[in-house]
């Protein structure tokens, strides 16, 4: 047990996002704020959340929902005050939850004042801070394009120049490469540490180090160097969970980034086993059926390869992605049973967990008749490129039912009264239709419900150590049907068994460990090697 306490905190946290705007509303306008947060501190403490990651609430002129920063030190208006900000620290505090801050650091709003100013001259102090190229109107410095549409260049006519952006034109990347813009992101780090935090969710890190003459946007040749600076002259300085988003972490650069020994972060997000239901060298519209045997794979790979050399993030589910349960489980015939099954085969991996708002009460992904009842700037952009390119209306809202980034921003269903209990007043974007059969209030005091069973998936986590230190690893590993893994420490033998379709499967491990313990299971009854359709359950026994 000795081991077990020397570990960092955040090895036994479970750890839960916010996306604020759809979170609760306190004050009747619609959209979701911190006093909102405040008030449903105790709901997550009864889960057994250890640490909140919210989305961003500085200061933005909201063009790609708060991740196009104005100012980095300051609250929005429309999410509350920075007093505010403290009192939502301190009283998470109280309940020992840890609050995570959203950083976005490869990009500011180009209403943020670093850019106000760059776009005076070329001489201006704040010019350097971001990314230039001279040129001619008409002709872009290269053909490199932004992720939501559109090339990645965009004229500036009285500096005669072209700035980068990766993302939205309202997004101007920052220069990494100019000391003065590490210093001025450090000073602002540091700033929220005294302020409280417990630590920060790095938005698309792996982008800062870019290089477009060459074309480069994730994994630059400086990346690392610029991670470690910053961890040295921030992070180290505190006792907090880091985690980088990284589209681009293989297994052997996530050792890098979650190197036990610190020196960049505590985790990262990697998402390769988040585009597998798609095809191959293609965007994440073109959908295709989920390769399961590949998935389980890649999922042991990064179990297996950062064993003792890294850590892992666990998560299905956040605000850029779709309902996890609409999208591997069956969000109607087997809502509950698939959604248990897939957090089951999750919360037993080695790592920290992630629990998305709503994803504990197994909320599903949402289909608007109309694209005007979409808010998110990435589907909307690509409603009308497809129309344009000759797609059909339905092909479109085919790929957009199922992996539109507002499928997770719906607002949080928490009782069957008037727009979910979120706001009393009109929600900026419409609550999915079946927020009165799934709803928090409904779920708390059911104990065969999903939200109750992912409160058993929190506290077994701190119960055993299991969880923590155990080695993985993969069984019946060409089997169609069934995920399962051992997990194994010193004293302590762990099978996690899932039936990942809605037919029955045949598992002979269950027969093998018929004297274990069962720690959950998602299905009222007796075990047998004949699984029920999206059956999953934890089997623990000593060494």
């Amino acid at each position: 047990m000795t081991e077990k306490k020397t570990q960092p905190w955040w090895k036994s946290a479970v750890v839960y996002q916010i996306y604020p705007k759809s979170f609760q509303d306190s004050n009747g306008d619609g959209i979701g704020d911190i006093r909102g947060i405040i008030s449903r501190l105790d709901y997550l403490a009864d889960l057994g959340i250890d640490a909140v990651w919210i989305s961003p609430v500085y200061c933005s002129p909201q063009d790609d929902n708060g991740y196009d920063i104005s100012d980095y030190q300051d609250i929005d208006p429309m999410f509350g005050t920075l007093a505010d900000m403290e009192e939502l620290i301190a009283e998470a505090k109280k309940r020992n939850i840890r609050i995570i801050m959203d950083l976005v650091l490869n990009h500011t709003s180009d209403e943020h004042r670093w850019f106000l100013e760059a776009k005076k001259g070329r001489e201006n102090p704040y010019h350097d801070y971001y990314v230039w190229k001279d040129g001619e109107e008409g002709r872009l410095p290269n053909d490199m394009k932004a992720a939501f549409g559109g090339p990645a260049w965009e004229w500036v006519p009285e500096l005669k120049q072209y700035y980068f952006h990766q993302f939205s034109v309202k997004q101007p990347d920052l220069n990494w490469e100019n000391p003065k813009v590490r210093r001025e992101i450090y000073d602002m780090i540091l700033w929220w540490m005294e302020k409280g935090v417990g630590g920060f969710r790095l938005d698309v890190i792996d982008q800062i180090a870019k290089e477009p003459d060459r074309g480069i946007t994730s994994n630059g040749p400086r990346l690392h160097e610029f991670l470690r600076e910053m961890s040295r002259e921030t992070f180290q300085k505190g006792d907090l969970i880091t985690v980088g988003e990284a589209w681009g972490a293989n297994t052997d650069n996530a050792k890098l980034y979650s190197n036990p020994d610190g020196s960049e972060f505590s985790m990262v997000f990697q998402f390769e086993h988040m585009v597998m239901d798609q095809q191959p060298g293609k965007e994440k519209w073109d959908l295709a059926p989920l390769p399961f045997v590949k998935m389980k794979q890649c999922m042991a790979k990064w179990q297996n390869e950062l064993y003792g050399t890294g850590w892992n993030s666990l998560f299905m589910d956040n605000h850029d992605l779709p309902r996890i349960v609409s999208r591997w489980g069956d969000d109607r015939k087997y809502r509950k049973e698939s959604a248990k099954m897939l957090a089951t085969i999750l919360h037993g991996m080695q790592g920290t967990p992630y629990i998305y708002q709503g994803e504990e009460l197994g909320m599903t992904n949402v289909k608007f008749e109309n694209i005007t009842h979409y808010r998110d700037i990435e589907t909307l952009n690509l409603y009308r490129e497809r129309l344009e390119k000759g797609y059909s209306r339905e092909e479109v809202m085919r790929s957009i039912y199922a992996k539109s980034r507002d499928n997770a921003r719906t607002p949080m269903q928490w009782n069957a009264e008037e727009n979910a209990g979120f706001t009393a007043g009109t929600p900026w974007i419409e609550v999915n239709s079946n927020y009165v059969e799934i709803n928090a209030e409904e779920e708390i005091h059911d104990p065969d419900s999903v939200f109750s069973y992912y409160r058993i998936l929190t506290h077994l986590r701190k119960k055993y150590p299991v969880f923590i230190d155990g080695r993985f690893r993969l069984l019946m590993e060409e089997d169609s049907q069934i995920f399962a893994y051992t997990r194994t420490s010193q004293n302590e033998e762990m099978l996690v068994c899932a039936n990942f379709t809605g037919e029955p499967a045949h598992c002979p491990l269950i027969g093998e460990w018929k004297d274990a313990q069962i720690l959950i299971h998602n299905y009222e009854g007796g075990l047998s090697e004949e699984m029920k359709p999206y059956e999953a359950m934890m089997l623990i026994r000593k060494r």
